[in-house]
C-alpha cells in the first residue's frame, strides 16, 4: 500500500501511491502539483529521479514497459514533500494530515517552551 524506499539517502514514493493514499486519481493529483509548484521548491521536497534511480526503481516494482518507455522521469517526494501534499490537496485524508502536523508541531512547540521539571 504505502511504500517507502531509501535510495541515496532520498525518499521516493510513486505519484500513483500518493494520488491513492490522499484520494486523488494521478491526473488530479499531478494538476495539484503543478498548480502549487512554488511550495515544492527545492529538493527537500520534491525532485526528478535520474535515470540510473528511475531504472533501479522500475527493477524493483517490476513495470510494464510496452508503452515504448517514458520522455520524462518521474518526480519524487521526499517527507517534507509528503507533509506538504497535505496543505494543497482537499481531500478528507488530507485534511486529517495536515491537522495533525500541525497539532504536532504545536505540541513540540509547547513542550519546548515548558519543559517538565527536572526528577
Amino acid at each position: 500500500m504505502y511504500q517507502f524506499l531509501l535510495f541515496f539517502d532520498k525518499l521516493y514514493d510513486q505519484f500513483t501511491d500518493l494520488a491513492e493514499i490522499y484520494g486523488y486519481e494521478t491526473k488530479n493529483f499531478k494538476r495539484q502539483v503543478k498548480n502549487n509548484i512554488a511550495k515544492f521548491e527545492g529538493d527537500d521536497f520534491m525532485f526528478e529521479l535520474n535515470k540510473e534511480e528511475f531504472e533501479f526503481l522500475r527493477s524493483q516494482f517490476v513495470t510494464s514497459n510496452q508503452r515504448g518507455g517514458t520522455r520524462y522521469m518521474p518526480f519524487a517526494f521526499t517527507e517534507q514533500g509528503v507533509a506538504m501534499l497535505s496543505s494543497i490537496l482537499n481531500s478528507e485524508v488530507a485534511i486529517e494530515i495536515n491537522i495533525s502536523i500541525l497539532r504536532a508541531f504545536i505540541a513540540v512547540r509547547q513542550l519546548i517552551a515548558n519543559p517538565p521539571p527536572d526528577k
